[in-house]
């Protein structure tokens, strides 16, 4: 996604549990100190307890003050992050331009408040579904399997799972 955005001449930086010395970007301690410095905040995070509502009130309104017309809000990670009525409340009074939502907090119900904005863009939750994507998906599980059955380090091991 920074890639992606660099090549529209995007400044990009980050937040994470902590810096990544192997990314060429400014990291920020926190998603309310992202959002400050944001026009455009993608959220790219695992979803869980740690993460609920991570994108919450404060967070919104600090994405608020990052440009004159207001940041807009991308959510491709877990519905669950965001707080959907924080987020609905900040884009019915022009805290934030808008959104780009693909994931919802009680999928696959949307609330009709937020279908019923205009600076909204709902699309379903399918940035993976190419046949390519979900082969190199099932590989990868099938891999990390094998190696788990013996007693070998997976390639992708999930944080929370350790």
């Amino acid at each position: 996604i920074a890639h992606r955005a660099q090549a529209f001449g995007m400044t990009i930086a980050y937040t994470a549990r902590s810096a990544k010395a192997d990314l060429p970007h400014r990291y920020l301690p926190s998603a309310a100190a992202l959002a400050e410095e944001s026009d455009f905040l993608v959220v790219i995070t695992p979803g869980g307890a740690a993460t609920r509502h991570l994108i919450n009130a404060e967070v919104l309104a600090a994405l608020g003050r990052s440009s004159p017309a207001g940041g807009i809000l991308v959510n491709v990670a877990r519905g669950s992050v965001v707080d959907e009525a924080a987020l609905i409340d900040a884009l019915e009074r022009g805290v934030i331009a808008g959104a780009g939502l693909d994931v919802f907090e009680s999928e696959p119900q949307v609330p009709e408040r937020l279908r019923a904005l205009p600076q909204v863009v709902l699309t379903p939750h399918v940035g993976s579904a190419t046949q390519g994507t979900r082969q190199a998906m099932a590989d990868l599980a099938f891999t990390n399997l094998q190696l788990h059955l013996n007693s070998q380090p997976v390639r992708t091991p999930v944080p929370e799972c350790r």
